[in-house]
């Protein structure tokens, strides 16, 4: 086993990263720190003087004390700034001043004074920040260090031009650049750019979280999740853009949501050429190529391509939902998503169309948004070879073949190919209806339904046939409407073959086969197999007449009603016969009519067995 040692538990923060943080987080690390320096006390960890030397990046005269007693030693931690050292107690009781100048004689306690001290003999004065009145040896570590308080970054990467203020920082971003991952966890063979990435990663292995929250008592990995974490209670948000003011939690946070701006994308993958706006999005497209999933599941053994998939995918079966909105109080299992609910309160829509600018609440609305323009469709169903737009709607399509439903209702066992529409389904048993139109009040289970219904206020008809021009409220309706010029009937009875253009035409002729009647009067207890029907028939005892023909004021139940009503007005007659040209106003008139040319008589009289061609005939009978 490897001997332990102080870079295996100690956390290092540059200048600046150290001036980026707050009191509170500063506070915290020492604390975190301190213990750590207590715990290695504690297990008998030999301190070795550089450790004062490696990790005391400022003057001695910030820096505190602390005292921990171990049992049979007792060791002062010494804090400079954002760096740690230990006194032993030979050096501390008897005044040990084992590191001596062979120049003056002059002696220290420490390796890193008597350094530099030697820089005095050279003739190199100390340099003094006129800012904050520490003290450097060296005019290039003065000059990293005003580089904190002008937020000036002299060491820029000569592969993307990112600037640092420090040298080190340029040194770990280049490792990112390179490839280059120097600490190999031999365990997973995963390998990571910097050593605390690498200690981070070996706890999800021993499931170590050490990094506790005093307000929630949640615990972490590592103590950056910590910091984030913690910034969750405070609401605090440290890091604005510059350009519209928007600010965020983290760092990275910021970097990523610059891009929007400048449209950068610095991440390539090197087999397909495809580049991305963040490291994560190029990790998860290049599992595309090879496959790989890493990440498994420990109760059902489903693989994924990243762990915050896994994590999202755990919360399935535990049911947490650790994320909850502050207005309304609903819970969810992924940040992401309280993120994206969170706008239906605001309406904010942040992501913009940058070819004809509508604006979108969510980015995967935008991005099938943009095919649109472009027409790309880049996934394609490798069983019947359609094409889609988005990754999410091919995985939706292929259920089509395969029939899976994995989203199952926990209350009537009802399954679901998509889980948006199990959502959808479970309203129907809360009787929920989050959606409300702000004009006249009326509450919706889905917001689909309040953006067509905001169009009867508004008339908005955006959806226009480019074969006729004829415009439509919603795309489905045009996309049905297509079919009357196309002729296509895409969906077909299994059992007689009869093909629909509708697939609700379908379900309503599959009940001319079972007879099924699933819609039932609550008043009478008639049935009916269709929901409009029913619809009809409720007014019949309500005496609701909703439809109103506005040039004689007549009311009808129904809007057919009133369309066949309005002809007589019009003498529009549109259903002719293809045989005699005979026209009617009516469909079913049309077809009473060609029964006598086929001489049909399809209602018989079950007593007597004569036959007629009109149910009203069979009646008087």
């Amino acid at each position: 086993m490897d001997v332990l040692t102080y870079d295996d538990v100690h956390v290092n923060f540059t200048e600046e990263e150290w001036a980026l943080l707050n009191p509170s987080q500063k506070s915290l690390y020492q604390c975190v720190m301190l213990e750590t320096c207590r715990n290695l006390s504690a297990i008998g960890y030999i301190w070795e003087d550089h450790t004062t030397e490696e990790y005391c990046k400022s003057s001695g005269r910030h820096g505190r004390y602390e005292r921990s007693f171990t049992g049979k030693q007792t060791f002062d931690f010494i804090q400079y700034g954002n760096g740690f050292a230990v006194q032993s107690p030979t050096q501390r009781h008897n005044g040990e001043k084992p590191y001596e100048s062979n120049l003056c004689g002059k002696a220290f306690v420490q390796r890193n004074n008597l350094k530099t001290h030697k820089r005095t003999h050279n003739g190199e004065e100390p340099s003094e920040c006129n800012q904050c009145c520490k003290d450097f040896v060296g005019s290039s570590a003065l000059q990293n260090h005003k580089g904190t308080h002008t937020g000036e970054k002299l060491c820029e990467c000569n592969q993307y031009g990112k600037a640092f203020a420090q040298r080190s920082s340029l040194k770990r971003h280049k490792r990112t650049c390179n490839g280059e991952k120097r600490y190999k966890y031999n365990q997973s063979r995963k390998a990571f750019v910097q050593n605390h990435g690498l200690q981070k990663h070996k706890r999800t292995h021993t499931l170590q979280k050490p990094y506790e929250c005093n307000q929630c008592c949640k615990a972490f990995a590592g103590i950056s999740d910590l910091q984030r974490h913690i910034r969750i209670h405070t609401g605090e948000k440290p890091y604005e853009c510059n350009q519209c003011g928007k600010a965020f939690a983290q760092s990275s946070t910021l970097q990523n949501h610059k891009r929007t701006h400048t449209g950068e994308k610095p991440y390539e993958c090197n087999q397909c050429g495809k580049a991305f706006a963040q490291s994560t999005a190029l990790q998860r497209h290049i599992s595309t190529h090879t496959g790989e999933k890493p990440y498994e599941c420990n109760q059902c053994c489903k693989a994924f391509a990243g762990s915050s998939h896994v994590q999202s995918h755990i919360r399935i079966h535990t049911g947490e939902k650790p994320y909850e909105c502050n207005q309304c109080g609903k819970a969810f299992a992924q940040s992401s998503t309280l993120q994206n609910h969170k706008r239906t309160h605001t309406g904010e829509k942040p992501y913009e169309c940058n070819q004809c600018g509508q604006t979108f609440a969510y980015r995967s609305i935008l991005q099938r948004h943009i095919s649109t323009h472009t027409g790309e469709k880049p996934y394609e169903c490798n069983q019947c070879g359609k094409a889609f737009a988005d990754r999410s709607s091919l995985q939706r399509h292929k259920r089509t073949h395969t029939g899976e439903k994995p989203y199952e209702c926990n209350q009537c066992g009802k399954a679901f190919a998509q889980s948006s529409t199990l959502q959808i389904h479970i309203r129907t048993h809360t009787g929920e209806k989050p959606y409300e139109c702000n004009q006249c009040c009326k509450a919706f289970a889905e917001s689909s339904h309040l953006q067509s219904h905001i169009r009867i206020h508004t008339g908005e008809k955006p959806y226009e046939c480019n074969q006729c021009g004829k415009a439509f409220a919603q795309s489905s309706t045009l996309q049905i409407h297509k079919r009357t010029h196309t002729g296509e009937k895409p969906y077909e009875c299994n059992q007689c073959g009869q093909t629909f253009p509708y697939g609700s035409s379908l379900q309503k002729h599959k009940r001319t086969h079972t007879g099924e009647k699933p819609y039932e009067c609550n008043q009478c207890g008639k049935a009916f197999a269709q929901r409009s029907r029913l619809q009809i028939h409720v007014r019949t005892h309500t005496g609701e007449k909703p439809y109103e023909c506005n040039q004689c004021g007549k009311a009808f139940a129904d809007s057919s009603s009133l369309q066949q009503h309005k002809r007589t007005h019009t003498g529009e007659k549109p259903y002719e016969c293809n045989q005699c040209g005979k026209a009617f106003v009516r469909s079913r008139t049309l077809q009473r009519h060609i029964r006598t040319h086929r001489e049909e008589k399809p209602y018989e009289c079950n007593e007597c067995g004569k036959a007629f061609a009109q149910r009203s005939n069979l009646k008087r009978h």
